[in-house]
C-alpha cells in the first residue's frame, strides 16, 4: 500500500512524521510520503496516485477538498481522517475494497488512538463480500452487486459458494471457516464452474470472483537451504494473513536459476518458479522498488526479489509486500491481474 499523509497545522505536521516512522517499519506499506498545507492542490495531485490518504485535519476541510474527486468505491483510494491531537482515526472512504477500515485499525493501534469504523457489515460483525474479495486478493466481476450482497448478508440470507473441484481452494475454505461467524454459508463443487472462478450466490443474485495473480519474489545468499527460505516465506504469509495455497508462483532472477534451496522449495510446495532474464531486469523501472547497490554493481540490475516478482505478476502488477530480509533471504510479494 502506498500512502500519502496530508496535514494543515504544525501539530498535524509533527504527527505526520510520527505516523510515517511507524508505518515505514511495516513491510505491507510500500511507500509513505508526507504533504503539508495547500491541501486542495495536494489532494488533486495525490488522490489517484496513492492507495491510501491519511488526512490530519478537520473533517470539514477534508470533505470539501475531496468531494469533487470521489468517483467509485472500486477506484477511490482509502481515506482516513485524524484530528490534530491524534485522538481519533476515522475510516472515511473506501472502507472495504480500498482497505480504509483495516488501515484505520492499524494506525489507531500505532498511535494509541480510538478507531472509528461505521460500515454496516463491520459494526454488525458480518463478512462483507467485498471484504472477502479484498482479503483473498480476488476481483469481482460486477461491483454493482456488492451493495445487494452486503444488504442480504446483514439480513442473514444464506451465502452459497460454488467452485470447480479441480482447483485448490484451501485458502477459501480456511478463510470462510475462520471468518463467517454465525453466517449461513454453504460450499458446492461443480464442473460447470471455470477452474479459476468462484461463483457466489445470495438472495437470487450472483457474483463471480476471480483470483488475482500472487507472486512471491525470492532472493537469497548462495547456499541457503529449502528450510531457511521456507521459514521466510511462512513469515510473510503470516504477515499477510495469506494461506499458502494462495501463492501462484515463485520468482527470482536468472542468476538464481541453479539455487538449490529455491528449486527444492518449489518442488516440495508444488509452486512453479520463474527465473527472469537479466536483460528484462536491466530494462525494468519502478519507483516502488528498493535498489540494492551491491546487486547493481555486480549484475547491473536494481534488485532481485521485487523486480522479478513484479515482472512475473504481469501487466499492471503492484507490490503488496516490500523487500524484507530474513537472515540472508529476501522476500517480496507482487499482485497482478486475474490468474489465467
Amino acid at each position: 500500500m502506498k500512502i500519502a499523509i496530508v496535514s494543515v497545522s504544525k501539530r498535524g505536521y509533527d504527527l505526520s512524521f510520527k505516523i510515517k516512522n511507524l508505518l515505514d517499519n511495516d513491510s505491507t506499506i510500500i511507500r509513505c510520503d508526507i504533504y503539508h498545507k495547500d491541501v486542495k492542490t495536494v489532494f488533486n495531485l495525490v488522490f489517484n496516485e496513492y492507495d491510501a490518504i491519511i488526512a490530519i485535519m478537520a473533517s470539514g476541510i477534508l470533505i470539501r477538498s475531496i468531494s469533487h474527486l470521489i468517483v467509485s468505491k472500486v477506484s477511490d483510494p482509502a481515506v482516513l481522517n485524524i484530528d490534530d491531537n491524534g485522538n481519533f482515526v476515522i475510516s472515511m472512504l473506501s472502507g472495504h475494497l480500498g482497505g480504509a477500515n483495516k488501515l484505520t485499525l492499524k494506525v489507531a493501534e500505532l498511535i494509541d488512538a480510538t478507531p472509528v469504523v461505521t460500515t454496516s457489515t463491520d459494526v454488525n460483525k458480518k463478512l462483507g463480500i467485498d471484504v472477502l474479495a479484498k482479503d483473498l486478493y480476488l476481483s469481482i466481476d460486477d461491483t454493482k452487486e456488492i451493495l445487494h450482497f452486503n444488504k442480504s448478508i446483514l439480513e442473514s440470507k444464506p451465502l452459497v459458494f460454488t467452485v470447480n473441484s479441480s482447483s485448490d481452494y484451501d485458502y477459501l475454505f480456511n478463510y470462510l471457516n475462520d471468518n463467517t461467524l454465525e453466517m449461513d454459508v454453504s460450499i458446492y463443487f461443480s464442473s460447470r464452474i471455470n477452474e479459476n472462478e468462484i461463483e457466489v450466490e445470495c438472495d437470487n443474485h450472483k457474483i463471480t470472483l476471480k483470483p488475482r495473480n500472487v507472486v512471491f519474489g525470492i532472493g537469497c545468499r548462495r547456499g541457503k537451504s529449502k528450510n531457511e527460505i521456507n521459514e521466510a516465506v511462512k513469515t510473510v504469509l503470516k504477515d499477510l494473513k495469506m494461506d499458502k495455497s494462495r501463492i501462484n508462483m515463485f520468482s527470482s532472477a536468472e542468476i538464481k536459476k541453479d539455487e538449490q534451496g529455491i528449486l527444492d522449495l518449489s518442488e516440495e510446495l508444488n509452486i512453479p518458479v520463474n527465473f527472469v532474464d537479466l536483460d528484462r531486469l536491466k530494462l525494468f523501472k519502478s519507483n516502488d522498488i528498493q535498489e540494492s547497490d551491491f546487486v547493481k554493481s555486480k549484475f547491473g540490475i536494481a534488485g532481485v526479489c521485487e523486480p522479478s516478482a513484479l515482472i512475473t505478476a504481469g501487466f499492471n502488477s503492484k507490490l503488496i509486500y516490500k523487500k524484507t530480509a530474513f537472515d540472508g533471504v529476501t522476500v517480496s510479494v507482487a499482485l497482478g491481474e486475474n490468474k489465467k
